[in-house]
């Protein structure tokens, strides 16, 4: 599954996170399916679309997170590149293939959608779609404020039809069936009075 939309036109592709180093290298949060394919749709515009970027990618800070180092064209030094912190980067949409499956999604597309159970219980909003190997996952925080947002209370949801039996990106929002147990933590085994020793001991 590849790469929300504020329009028909534009699709969220990433954010700046804020500077890295000292000559104007920007950390950014690429949500496309590869990571370093951000680089690869030409400039990219900010949600106004008044201002326009190009990024040469020059490392990874973070590969699992899909967090790249970028240099920016016109960006300098760290001044400049921190300035552009929480910047929002679009591509126009008909740059993109068409997805032909129903079942696919553009990661962009779920970011910012409302989550809901199938009684309608809201739970907030996606903040960011990750994939450690295993599946992708869904991060889901109250209020989810912008892209790169976290919560205490946020919780991760694998995107299966399972979990997520319903999408609907022109609504604005997806549906979870969760377990009833989903959010209650696994007991833990009373600790023994020999692993309580062990434990103390180990300081």
């Amino acid at each position: 599954m590849p790469a929300s939309a504020t329009s028909d036109k534009l699709l969220l592709m990433g954010a700046i996170l804020g500077a890295h180093g000292i000559k104007g290298e920007v950390k950014v949060k690429s949500f496309a399916a590869r990571p370093s394919d951000i680089a690869g749709y030409g400039a990219l515009a900010d949600a106004k679309e008044k201002r326009h970027f190009e990024l040469n990618v020059v490392g990874t800070s973070d590969a699992t997170r899909g967090i790249l180092i970028a240099r920016i064209a016109g960006i300098g030094d760290r001044n400049a590149a921190e300035a552009l912190k929480g910047t929002e980067l679009y591509v126009a949409r008909d740059r993109l293939p068409r997805l032909t499956d129903s079942d696919e999604f553009y990661f962009a597309d779920l970011i910012g959608l409302r989550v809901v159970d199938e009684g309608g219980k809201a739970f907030g909003r996606v903040v960011s779609v990750d994939n450690y190997g295993a599946g992708d996952l869904l991060l889901v925080a109250p209020g989810g404020q912008g892209p790169v947002s976290d919560s205490d209370d946020s919780f991760v949801v694998p995107f299966t039809k399972i979990f997520v039996p319903a999408v609907d990106v022109a609504a604005g929002r997806l549906v979870l069936n969760l377990p009833v147990d989903f959010f209650v933590a696994p007991e833990q085994e009373p600790e023994s009075e020999e692993d309580a020793g062990l434990r103390e001991a180990s300081r």
